[in-house]
């Protein structure tokens, strides 16, 4: 009989010398992680323009990263912020509770913003600009995950045009997050974060870059000609500068930009910003209408990385950019516009900044960057019409009153519909509890009229959501995206092609929310720290991101995560 020999740990030691050196190294990580989320990039747009890119931008990540051809988003609406939380959760607004970039709280009778938080105040901007936090998010992100890895010693920053396309992403123990505040064309944070800028954004801001930028005309890099992967530059559906008579270059920034800021309202209001900050003298938030932007952007990343020394501590470092002027732009003309190719060709200049920044700064291959897109979007449907292709427009407050006439005409006098917010009418549940109307019934009725308007195809009840189960098709969409305490009553699902308007029945550029392939489908590329160079066909979703960052650092996982690692880029 074998003598057993005690299992100690000298004994260990002594039988595997290997493993002990092996233990004393440190996991193998990043130096930095820049995730790169451009707002509303559809996946072709990668391949439509590629013969006009240079080398150093999206050519240099498909020649030396990984691309999944076919990352899709997985629920609806399909909105700014949705989808910067579904990319840095790993899972869908069913579990982190951002449902759209607005929505109705009934214990409060209200509208509210999906950053919007009273109980802080503004560093280094309005008060209406400042007030921002990530409260209304319920589940951490890969960036808190690397923070809690680390024992909080990570740099964790989020960087943005839009306040939601920083907070998002930075998470909840974010060691920063900065948006713009175009009343004094600077980047802001709130107290959430930190009670003063730092010096350094300080005299970033001082500088005057947003200035800069407006001061000359917004000229085509190429000439006009050379544009033949898009419309002609004049045409009906795009919607021009407040200011100009026609959507044509070149665009006289300096003249706009003398004006208010109400001259960019209604793209800020298309894109989801609902705030009126107080007008300045120069209107220096027209250039985040603008692919300057994404420039001034990229100077305050750029700047973010050599001040905050992000990758060159001894720690993994992360950097989440968002570009939100692809977003703007894309909204005011559309995507078969010549402004929309400009600015990607424009954008695709300043990726090429950012990894030669990276290559210097961090070390070339030291650095692990994903790009993919919060939403992609539609077709302009003046250009679907022009083209015979199908799909129309509807108006939100057509939606909402119809339905309103339409309950009066049941149930009585009322204000039976309190609101209509991402494709959702919520009702008024505390009147229907006074007329004794049941309320499955009222949903059902609802559902009924939301059946006769033009462009619907499907009209879902929140309680039939809640009773069963999707897991294809479009209720698998419209399951993912609900949230009961935040959701309406009854979804409505439009028909392909057709989209929701602001200013209805003139429906001028394009918007995005929607289940359809034009909507879900984004680039997802990996590049740098690890990453063999490769492509895949899989079918992969948004919310596989954040885990397989988290395999890549050896961390947790996001606490709410759905999504799995996507094995193809870890091998």
């Amino acid at each position: 009989m074998k003598k057993i020999l005690p299992f100690t740990l000298a004994a260990v030691l002594a039988a595997a010398p290997a493993f002990a050196q092996k233990a004393g190294k440190p996991v193998p990580r990043p130096k930095l992680v820049v995730g790169i989320v451009v707002d509303q990039m559809r996946y072709d747009y990668i391949y439509r323009y590629w013969n006009k890119y240079p080398a150093g931008g999206f050519r240099r990540l498909l020649g030396q990263g990984f691309s999944y051809e076919s990352c899709h988003y997985n629920y609806v609406p399909t909105y700014t912020g949705p989808g910067h939380a579904s990319v840095y959760t790993g899972t869908t607004p069913a579990v982190h509770g951002i449902i759209g970039n607005n929505w109705w709280v009934r214990e409060e009778g209200r509208e509210t913003y999906v950053t919007e938080d009273k109980t802080v105040q503004a560093v280094g901007g309005t008060e209406a600009a400042g007030q921002m936090s990530p409260r209304h998010l319920l589940a951490t992100t890969i960036t808190d995950e690397l923070r809690l890895a680390t024992n909080f010693q990570a740099k964790t920053i989020g960087l943005s045009m839009k306040d939601r396309g920083s907070i998002l992403p930075a998470g909840h123990s974010a060691t920063a997050a900065y948006w713009y505040d175009g009343t004094n064309g600077a980047f802001i944070s709130s107290t959430f974060y930190q009670p003063a800028l730092p010096d350094w954004v300080t005299k970033f801001n001082a500088a005057g870059h947003a200035a800069e930028y407006l001061a000359k005309p917004w000229n085509t890099l190429l000439p006009l000609a050379d544009y033949t992967e898009s419309s002609p530059d004049d045409v009906p559906w795009e919607g021009a500068y407040k200011g100009e008579s026609k959507p044509v270059f070149p665009h006289d920034l300096p003249t706009l930009a003398a004006g208010a800021p109400a001259s960019v309202q209604p793209a800020l209001k298309n894109s989801g910003e609902t705030r009126n900050p107080q007008a300045p003298t120069q209107n220096l938030d027209l250039i985040r209408s603008t692919p300057f932007g994404n420039s001034l952007t990229t100077d305050f990343a750029l700047e973010a990385l050599r001040q905050e020394q992000m990758g060159q501590r001894g720690v993994t470092d992360f950097l989440a950019i968002s570009f939100s002027s692809t977003d703007y732009v894309g909204h005011q003309f559309g995507p078969n516009s010549i402004e929309a190719e400009d600015t990607y060709l424009r954008l695709d200049r300043e990726l090429a900044r950012l990894l030669d920044a990276l290559d210097q700064q961090v070390g070339k291959g030291q650095a692990l960057v994903f790009l993919t897109a919060d939403h992609a979007a539609a077709h302009a449907v003046g250009f679907n019409q022009a083209h015979r292709l199908p799909g129309g427009g509807v108006g939100p407050s057509v939606m909402r009153d119809s339905v309103q006439r339409a309950l009066t005409r049941q149930y009585g006098p009322g204000q039976w519909v309190l609101s209509y917010e991402n494709q959702q009418v919520y009702l008024n549940r505390q009147l229907l509890r006074k007329k004794n109307i049941d309320l499955a019934k009222a949903q059902q009725d609802v559902a009924a009229a939301l059946l006769t308007l033009p462009g619907v195809t499907q009209a879902l009840t929140a309680l039939d959501l809640q009773r069963a189960h999707w897991s294809e098709g479009l209720g698998m969409y419209q399951e993912n995206g609900f949230f009961a305490p935040r959701s309406g009553d009854v979804l409505t699902v439009l028909a392909p092609g057709w989209l929701e308007a602001y200013a209805y029945p003139v429906v001028k550029g394009t918007t995005h929310g929607s289940s359809g392939a034009y909507d879900t489908h984004v680039p997802l590329l990996f590049w740098g720290w690890g990453v063999k160079h490769g492509e895949s066909a899989a079918a992969v979703r948004i919310v596989d991101i954040a885990p397989t960052i988290a395999r890549f650092l050896h961390i947790q996982e996001p606490s709410g995560c759905s999504g799995v690692p996507l094995v193809e880029v870890l091998r």
